[in-house]
């Protein structure tokens, strides 16, 4: 059900190959992680279809948030044409990310 990524290349390669990406890294010992993993998933499938949502587990794959600087859990990432557009961390509000990606996801896709 959930895009997990493993690798460095293979998230290098999402993050290149997709106008609109995003990564969200997460614990599963992180109570937020697990609360808030389902929402995302549905912000980004209902509202912002043609972003790529892609999950990495920071415990698994420390090598990862070390690349990103990822310092704290949970951590999205959004990219817009390979290049990073937002970071939040924490405490992460799902209307307010969805009125953050809005305008850049509607300048790629509606045109």
């Amino acid at each position: 059900m959930y895009n997990e990524l493993e690798t460095l290349e293979q998230l290098q390669e999402h993050i290149n190959n997709e106008e609109a990406a995003m990564v969200y890294f997460y614990s599963d010992k992180c109570a937020p992680c697990i609360s808030l993993r389902p929402k995302v998933h549905s912000l980004v499938t209902e509202e912002f279809p043609k972003m790529k949502l892609a999950f990495i587990n920071a415990e698994k794959h420390p090598n990862l948030t070390a690349r990103f600087n990822i310092f704290a859990n949970p951590t999205l990432i959004i990219f817009f044409d390979g290049r990073e557009y937002k970071r939040e961390s924490k405490y992460i509000s799902i209307p307010q990310l969805a009125k953050e990606i809005e305008r850049p996801y509607n300048m790629i896709f509606e045109n």
